[in-house]
């Protein structure tokens, strides 16, 4: 070969870019090529970062939430369902108090051998909330969580996925982390399509197979992580072999991995219904109607579901079972009213998209309510009706010069007429304007009540004092950036701490101990723009104005604290002027 031809040939570090680029098109990020050199990343000192065997290093294992602080939280978002919130809360905080428990006493977890875990069935019709409490209570808590489908399982052999793949799943959205994956929540939907079916004779693999290949995994067992199937795995062993020479067998043990199954089981209440009846004669038997049928699953047994189709192995491994209730219009009202409500926050984000921003009226509401429950569908019923609604809005509104929209009972019964005549007559489009203020004001009170009576003890035990305009200050934050309570509660506190670290930091400055009061905090709060960079600059400007004056008092008067008014910070050249002043006329 020649000189020539040898310097045209790529070095190994280009080779390896150009495969490492080509994997992530095809697998995305969850493959990466490690190369031939790569080391262990370190820590300043030489010590390696990587995680060591036995160690904890989960931020959710100080877990110490009760279940009453967890069925309070699912209350501001989730309406009705009381008997699933308090099952749910009180069996999943269990569970992981156990876990923080057994592995601050490690001698108590010897006697944890052969316990039954707190796995979860969830029966209730589609659209009631099943889904949504569930990641609700995952983003609560922290832990990994995914979603699968019994549908798409298989057993084992035949075509269709593993069940074990949902374990690899849960490993790879704890970021690869075994440690974390070990205490998240695998939730599985639709489990009722694989009960068997209860007039087929023969093998039913597509059911009771699947029912079989869930025992070990939701019970205990060691799951390979890297199996010939999954060529992301494979390829992840083959580039750990490259890098180290050793063949790595990875696995991740399901012991307490919480495993929540839910379904809509239609016909389940028929089975409770002759079991009920058959034993006792006259017992909930006004109830005929159909609509009514629902009734029955507060009373479902383990020998009800055996005969819906399950085997008894199967469903003794889900020993909490919680049953939720189906919607009435005054339940889905109540949904839309909530200022957490996903259904008008997400149409909110839709318009805002385009610079537009919406409000709803409780008339309308009330409407899209009553048009939701003929859909027969739950709480998806209200999202279609949401969108046939806005529809043509959403397409015609970002191409005008129309940036406030009051979405009433009027423009909810006949959206295209309203629409037209929005687009015809200015005078009727400057009362939506004006009815889009009014609703503002309307959902900025509900929002500010709202934050003091679920928040306001958690924000004082934070040192932020709710008062009256600080509240007001946060419910404008939610409705103008379409945020989530608790995330503006997580942010103010945030914003106060970072003024407390300005007081210590004007303190130094001036030699005098300053601190704000609680007036003086709420102007800080109220400047725009407000982020911590504008505390920051807002804090350094006041230290440069109070730095003399604060000197000469405490050299000449011996003052050593000072509170900072609201005057000071509005105007604080001249507030420093008249407090010198004034502490030098009483000499």
């Amino acid at each position: 070969m020649s000189d020539d031809n040898t310097k045209n040939l790529p070095s190994h570090q280009d080779i390896e870019k150009d495969i490492s680029d080509y994997l992530s098109k095809k697998y995305g990020d969850r493959v990466k090529i490690i190369g031939f050199h790569a080391q262990p990343d370190l820590e300043v000192g030489g010590s390696i970062t990587a995680d060591q065997p036995g160690d904890p290093k989960i931020s959710y294992m100080d877990f110490t939430i009760k279940p009453e602080d967890l069925c309070a939280y699912l209350d501001e978002y989730v309406v009705r369902q009381d008997q699933a919130k308090a099952v749910l809360s009180t069996k999943i905080c269990t569970h992981f108090n156990r876990i923080r428990n057994a592995i601050d006493n490690p001698l108590q977890a010897k006697r944890t051998v052969g316990q039954i875990k707190n796995n979860v069935l969830l029966i209730g019709p589609t659209g009631v909330g099943k889904t949504f409490l569930i990641k609700l209570i995952a983003k609560r808590l922290g832990v990994p969580f995914i979603k699968g489908d019994a549908t798409k399982f298989s057993e084992t052999g035949y075509v269709g996925g593993d069940v074990e793949d949902l374990v690899r799943d849960l490993v790879r959205e704890a970021g690869d982390d075994i440690e974390s994956a070990q205490y998240g929540i695998i939730y599985i939907d639709e489990i009722d399509k694989i009960a068997s079916a209860r007039n087929l004779i023969g093998a039913d693999v597509s059911r009771s197979g699947v029912q079989r290949a869930l025992l070990k995994p939701m019970e205990e067992t060691e799951v390979d992580l890297k199996v010939p199937h999954d060529p992301i795995s494979q390829i992840e062993a083959i580039e750990h072999y490259r890098a180290t020479g050793k063949r790595q067998r990875r696995m991740e043990n399901t012991k307490d991995i919480l495993f929540i199954m839910s379904g809509a089981f239609t016909e389940l209440d028929e089975i409770i219904k002759k079991r009920v009846q058959k034993q006792a004669i006259g017992f909930e038997g006004e109830i005929h109607s159909k609509k009514e049928s629902g009734r029955y699953l507060k009373h479902v047994k383990a020998e009800d579901l055996i005969a819906y189709g399950f085997e008894s192995e199967f469903i003794g491994r889900l020993p909490v079972i919680a049953c939720l209730e189906e919607l009435t219009v005054s339940d889905l009202y109540e949904i839309l009213l909530n200022p957490n409500s996903s259904m008008v926050v997400g149409k909110k984000l839709d318009f805002l998209a385009y610079g537009i921003r919406i409000q709803f009226s409780d008339e309308a509401l009330l409407e899209i309510a009553q048009k939701a429950v003929h859909e027969q569908t739950g709480a998806r019923g209200l999202v279609s009706c949401m969108e046939k609604i806005m529809l043509p809005f959403e397409k015609k509104l970002p191409s005008t010069d129309i940036r406030f929209l009051a979405v009433t009972r009027e423009l909810v019964t006949n959206p295209r007429q309203e629409l037209a005549r929005m687009l015809a007559d200015k005078e009727h489009l400057a009362l939506h304007e004006d009815q889009y203020h009014r609703l503002y004001q309307e959902e900025h009170a509900r929002i500010k009540e709202l934050i003091a009576k679920k928040r306001g003890k958690y924000l004082a035990e934070h040192d932020v004092v709710p008062t009256p305009e600080r509240l007001g200050i946060m419910a404008k934050q939610c409705q103008d950036e379409v945020l989530d309570i608790h995330d503006v509660c997580e942010i103010f506190i945030d914003y106060v701490k970072h003024i407390k670290k300005c007081e210590k930091n004007i303190s130094a400055k001036c030699g005098i101990r300053v601190t704000f009061s609680e007036e003086a905090i709420d102007r800080i709060l109220a400047r725009q723009p407000l982020n911590q960079d504008g505390i920051k600059t807002l804090c350094d400007t006041l230290g440069t104005a109070f730095e003399y004056g604060l000197g000469l008092l405490e050299q000449k008067k011996g003052v050593d604290h000072i509170v900072i008014p609201g005057a000071g910070i509005d105007r604080p050249e001249q507030y420093i002027t008249d407090l010198v002043r004034d502490f030098f006329k009483t000499e």
